[in-house]
């Protein structure tokens, strides 16, 4: 099939990538040929308007016999949103609306609201003085989300107000990445590197120490005050345990203070922990420890290249209370390959019954780089109807427990067109998720491909600097890293 783009610049990638994004989301351009046997499809949108947006959107469809189909639409922008952003929403929901009345597309459990970050959006609109009802409208009206979603995501925003209260421009957290693992997993496109010889830990060590080092006096000469820190990777505990002591004593002593509330460390899987490993994390004072079963099937695990049975996950949840840590947080993933409704709730009865206090549940993501992806033919993978009933089957068990959803993202290419979602008791909320999805505060990254995103409280604006994902190129070329960093923060803050 062939998809031609007229959009309002030729010029405009913006634009096109939103013609894209729709069209995608009815995968226009992967599966509709066989059942449509399109030829062309042409899509012209013109702008008017002076204080808000006026778009038309015009659609042009030659089939196969070339016959002629015309489509069009004008949508009228608000006065309360940026010109820019309503254009583009403006085209996204033309086209949508025109695609599902013309060819009985299902809708999608989010409408056009395919940011990363949805809950954002519900910030702007509170902020703005709408209420809880007429934020929840406005989502269904603009961008045609389902009453569910505009719901949970309107409620989770009020759920985070009280927490994003709690931070100024001088809070900020740190992120430090260890980007080792013990084995690479089948859905996995992290830049993990499989944990190196002694000589490669001792040259990471080195690197991480000065890396850390810059941080530590950014801190002290901006008079930061350090609200959580995150150890991610990676997996963390893949370190061997003198390395774990070194690496989590180093960035204990560099930045927990009085003002640090949240220390948290991904322990991963159960062939990467130890006595020792608990013990540290208990001396260091970290208060909570995310533990990924992903899943809690065991021909899945062998499957996606887990090392690792059901019987170990509940094995190290067990010793992680037994050692005194406060908070364990659990991830799971909906739509992993041969997985239907059944395994999803044997697995969230498994879960459920060790008492975690938090639960992320992800929705598999298809990336560029992972095993699946690269050989997506050989594995059979859970439709998007059966996904969204395994995520809801998740979803009934997490209510039952008491818990509620407080944070969210999503990604491109995810199973059922859903999220990721992060549900926890009452109380036992991540300040450090809530802040890097709401980007509220900055937080400094250090190690192997870390982010740094510094918010620039004067300008309402953030900008990030990033450490190389490749291992290599992070190891040589540290210095250029610092300083991308530093200059992030003097551009923000002042120069000293």
């Amino acid at each position: 099939m062939k998809v031609n783009y007229f959009t309002l610049n030729s010029r405009d990638q913006v634009v096109t990538k939103v013609v894209r994004e729709v069209l995608n989301l009815f995968k226009i351009e992967t599966d509709c040929e066989d059942e449509y046997d399109w030829k062309t499809l042409d899509i012209v949108n013109n702008l008017r308007g002076d204080e808000y947006p006026v778009v038309e959107t015009v659609i042009s469809i030659t089939d196969a016999k070339n016959q002629a189909i015309t489509l069009s639409q004008t949508m009228a922008g608000r006065t309360d949103e940026r010109f820019s952003a309503g254009k583009h929403r403006l085209i996204k929901l033309n086209l949508y609306q025109l695609f599902r009345k013309q060819f009985g597309f299902k809708a999608a459990p989010w409408g056009i609201l395919h940011g990363v970050r949805p809950t954002k959006i519900v910030h702007r609109l509170l902020e703005g003085g709408l209420s809880r009802d007429e934020v929840i409208a406005r989502l269904r009206s603009d961008y045609e989300a389902s009453e569910e979603k505009a719901v949970t995501i309107t409620d989770m925003a009020i759920r985070q107000k009280p927490f994003l209260a709690r931070s100024d421009e001088k809070t900020i957290s740190i992120y430090v990445g260890i980007p080792f693992c013990l084995s690479r997993c089948l859905y996995c496109s992290f830049p993990a590197n499989i944990l190196p010889d002694k000589a490669g830990l001792d040259r990471f060590m080195e690197v991480f120490h000065k890396d850390l080092a810059a941080v530590k006096q950014a801190v002290a000469d901006y008079g930061f005050k350090v609200q959580s820190i995150y150890v991610g990777g990676g997996t963390p505990t893949s370190l061997p345990d003198e390395y774990f002591r070194e690496m989590l004593t180093t960035v204990k002593e560099a930045f927990y203070g009085s003002d640090t509330v949240e220390f948290t460390v991904e322990a991963g899987r159960p062939d990467s922990m130890s006595a020792e490993k608990n013990k540290t994390m208990v001396e260091m004072h970290v208060t909570r420890v995310s533990v990924n079963p992903q899943t809690m099937q065991q021909r899945t695990l062998k499957r996606i290249g887990r090392n690792h049975s059901p019987e170990a996950i509940v094995t190290m949840f067990d010793s992680l209370r037994e050692a005194g840590i406060p908070e364990i947080n659990m991830d799971l993933i909906i739509g992993l390959p041969g997985e239907g409704v059944a395994d999803i709730k044997d697995t969230m009865e498994k879960i459920i019954a060790l008492g975690p206090d938090d639960i992320t549940l992800h929705s598999l993501a298809l990336k560029r780089g992972s095993v699946l992806k690269m050989n997506l033919e050989e594995y059979e993978l859970p439709d998007d109807d059966t996904c969204r009933q395994m995520f809801s089957t998740a979803m009934d068990y997490i209510h039952k427990a008491g818990m509620k959803p407080y944070y969210l993202y999503r990604q491109g290419y995810m199973s059922g067109q859903l999220e990721n979602v992060g549900c926890c008791r009452a109380g036992a909320e991540s300040i450090y998720n809530i802040q890097i999805m709401e980007e509220h505060q900055t937080i400094l990254g250090i190690g192997g491909a870390a982010t740094s995103k510094v918010v620039n409280f004067r300008e309402r604006r953030l900008k990030s600097s990033f450490n190389a994902k490749d291992l290599i190129t992070y190891l040589r070329d540290i210095d250029i890293y610092i300083e991308k960093r530093a200059a992030l923060i003097a551009d923000a803050y002042g120069h000293l």
